[in-house]
């Protein structure tokens, strides 16, 4: 009787074993065999990432006597205008195609495989307000990169020159504001990048046929400069003027410093006048200091651009609001370009009311001191991105 029960209890601790082993085994190997097939369709999937990389650059490489024939060799007769990364050159591709060709000076610290990560990266932006990339070339020291060719000047020879201004009425200015304000946000937020511009100036605005805004320039300081996105730099890049006052003197910047940059265009489209060479009677005063002194005063009409005979006087003023809303010396009390963006396209919101705007005089800097700076439009360090206009002269 007691065999027949160890026999029993021996037989009951083996099923017991094998229904607890077994399933653990096929446990196992079901975990094993999914690791392994995630693992082998991620490295496919890293493969085909990578494979789709190298043909994004092969797709993106010009070769170089393609833009050489395209430029004329260069020549002096296709300079476009020349900046901080060097000149510019209008070209034709055997296609008919006009291209813009920015020739970039022999200091940039990045490295070759970075450089071509950048310039894929940024030619994948495309947005109606951004002027595109379309390629490049790399080879040793030569550095090309090949935009669209946009046909009309930049935004600063219209609106600075008494003349064409006259012909620059108000929906067309406000048409370019809301046009910038569109491809800032796309920049900042909508974008895979989430890239800060760091030189957005009325010099960096192109004005396409149907006078429609693109944003130039906005990836130069990642190809040319390695930086993260926001926070401090000791190479700071952009010109005095239209630079938030902690990025230009402590180097601090933010998507909040192209917000100011954007308050101050504003003003200028507005106005009609430079930020550093407003004119009241005999005495130069600073274009901020102006705005802000008529806000105050209830007189904001007089910093209205005076060839504007036409136009709703009350989306003047409120353009004006909007930009001391983005100029603002307290960083965190400015817009972000999200709201400007709602509230140019919505009159029926109510605006906060504004504070001084930021200056320079908080950090240590005398007002004339810096805006003497800017008057010749020098640039802070040899990066400064201050390329004027992608057409013909």
């Amino acid at each position: 009787m007691l065999l027949v029960f160890a026999g029993t209890k021996r037989n009951t601790t083996t099923r017991t074993a094998i229904v607890i082993v077994v399933p653990t085994l096929v446990v196992i190997i079901l975990v094993v065999g999914i690791i392994y097939l995630f693992l082998r369709v991620r490295k496919r999937k890293d493969h085909l990432e990578t494979m789709d990389e190298m043909g994004n650059v092969e797709s993106l490489q010009f070769d170089f006597d393609v833009i050489r024939a395209a430029t004329g060799d260069f020549s002096d007769a296709n300079k476009l205008g020349k900046g901080g990364f060097g000149p510019v050159y209008k070209g034709k591709l055997s296609n008919g195609q006009d291209i813009a060709v920015k020739r970039l000076s022999k200091n940039s610290r990045q490295g070759d495989s970075e450089f071509m990560n950048e310039v894929v990266s940024v030619a994948k932006l495309q947005h109606r307000n951004l002027v595109r990339l379309l390629g490049f070339f790399l080879e040793g020291n030569e550095r090309l990169l090949v935009y669209e060719f946009v046909p009309n000047r930049s935004l600063d020879q219209y609106i600075f020159d008494p003349k064409k201004s006259a012909n620059l009425d108000w929906e067309s200015r406000y048409k370019i504001i809301k046009g910038i304000a569109r491809g800032l946000l796309y920049l900042h937020e909508d974008s895979r990048l989430r890239i800060i511009h760091r030189n957005l100036k009325a010099a960096n605005i192109l004005l396409d046929i149907e006078m429609n805004p693109k944003i130039l320039d906005f990836g130069m300081a990642r190809m040319c400069v390695l930086d993260q996105t926001e926070g401090n730099t000791n190479r700071v890049v952009g010109t005095y003027g239209y630079m938030a006052p902690e990025y230009a003197m402590l180097g601090q910047f933010s998507i909040k410093s192209d917000v100011f940059s954007f308050g101050v265009m504003m003003l200028e489209i507005v106005s009609g006048h430079k930020i550093t060479s407003f004119r009241e009677g005999e005495n130069k005063e600073y274009l901020l200091s102006y705005a802000w002194k008529n806000w105050r005063e209830g007189t904001a009409v007089n910093l209205i651009d005076l060839t504007l005979r036409s136009g709703p006087l009350s989306e003047m003023i409120r353009c004006i609001h909007i930009g001391l809303l983005c100029v603002e010396a307290n960083v965190a009390d400015r817009l972000d370009m999200a709201s400007v963006v709602l509230l140019l396209n919505s009159n029926s919101i109510a605006l906060p009311l504004p504070t001084q705007p930021a200056s320079f005089v908080q950090y240590g800097v005398p007002l004339a001191t810096s805006m003497k700076l800017d008057t010749d439009c020098k640039p802070v360090s040899q990066y400064e991105v201050s390329i004027t206009e992608l057409d013909p002269r």
